[in-house]
């Protein structure tokens, strides 16, 4: 699972892009826009919207019990969900998934619930090796009123020149955060959850989720995309954060 900085930070805020970016149905030689996202939103903690009813203080009183009922109830989510997801050391993690092969209501219930778990967990993408199953499927969402989009057998078809590091974490290795660099542009092939060929065209955070979910189906985690000393850094803190737990 993706983690950014800014969700360990902030765990109930949800991240948004900067880039407009296009997912497209392929059928034949026609293609036509499946979903381009609206304008950029700002990063919006739940709670955080202005009290409407003026300055009452009982009613103030009320919202910020609401707001830590609701921070409370999402933490027990959070915490729930990142229980279901594989850590560091779990063979799967290490393990290349298998193309899929059908299109079914299974699959699709899988879909469903690998983006329930990231939602809850706070992610922004999920690999399906991360909840041990051994099948090329990742879900993400880098905006938080769009859908989540699901990617089928993904291949990355072509990575611009154009490089840039970033600060990532994963939910597979908790406490860590490590620069890694990536292709600022990137074109996908893949299938929806319904067997539909997709070509997406990404940049900037959406670009770097599908990377970094793709890796985890290739056994691929972000401590093999850093420098020698941010790697020892993070099986520092991997170990205390074991030894702790």
């Amino acid at each position: 699972m993706f983690l950014s900085s800014g969700a360990l930070r902030r765990p109930n805020a949800f991240l948004s892009s900067s880039a407009v970016n296009r997912i497209w149905k392929v059928s034949g030689d026609q293609q036509s826009i499946e979903r381009e996202p609206a304008s950029t939103p700002a990063v919006v903690a739940p709670g955080a919207f202005p009290n409407a009813t003026g300055s009452d203080d009982e009613v103030e009183r009320q919202d910020e019990d609401a707001e830590d009922e609701l921070d409370t109830e999402a933490a027990s989510r959070r915490a729930s969900a990142l229980a279901r997801v594989r850590k560091f050391g779990d063979p799967v993690l290490r393990t290349r998934a298998l193309s899929v092969e059908r299109f079914d209501e299974v699959l699709r219930s899988e879909v469903a619930r690998m983006g329930e778990l990231m939602s809850d967990a706070v992610g922004v993408g999920l690999a399906a090796t991360q909840v041990g199953a051994v099948h090329r499927l990742l879900v993400y969402r880098v905006q938080r009123q769009a859908s989540v989009a699901a990617l089928v057998n993904p291949v990355i078809e072509w990575a611009g020149k154009e490089e840039e590091i970033g600060e990532e974490g994963c939910l597979s290795l908790p406490a860590v955060l490590v620069d890694v660099e990536r292709p600022i542009y990137v074109r996908v092939r893949a299938c929806n959850e319904h067997g539909e060929p997709l070509m997406i065209e990404a940049s900037g955070l959406e670009a770097r989720v599908i990377q970094h979910e793709i890796d985890h189906l290739d056994g691929v985690l972000i401590l093999d995309r850093t420098t020698r000393e941010q790697r020892k850094q993070a099986m520092r803190a991997l170990r205390e954060a074991q030894e702790a737990a």
